[in-house]
């Protein structure tokens, strides 16, 4: 039929240990950094999305999906800058720890003024 297209199946070769890492390890670094449980947590969500990104460069290497290499090539940069930012830089380290140390103060503020209404 012209103007038809069709979808390839699936390849078995792409449902490896690489690429069930790599699902898996996405989900669990976004969902520690979605969670906000501090500068160090987010730091080591980072560098699980490193390893996950070093998994999907291979995995798309072994078989020549080139949009994948390309994609995770530069996630893997990305990641690597959120390593720095989060455990890495000590003036970032210092920068997030005066947040954290703000924002606690803010939210025992408004504990106080809440118990008061």
């Amino acid at each position: 039929m012209v103007g038809t297209a069709t979808c390839p199946a699936p390849s078995p070769d792409m449902d490896g240990p690489l690429e069930w890492f790599g699902a898996i390890g996405a989900i669990v670094a976004a969902a520690l950094i979605a969670a906000d449980l501090g500068r160090k947590v987010t730091g080591w969500a980072f560098v699980l999305f490193v390893a996950v990104s070093v998994a999907w460069v291979a995995s798309g290497l072994i078989h020549r999906t080139w949009p994948l290499v390309i994609q995770n090539g530069l996630l893997f940069a990305v990641n690597g800058w959120g390593v720095w930012q989060f455990l890495l830089s000590r003036r970032k380290k210092r920068e997030i720890e005066l947040q954290e140390d703000i924002a606690q103060r803010a939210e025992r503020l408004a504990d106080r003024e809440e118990a008061r209404a």
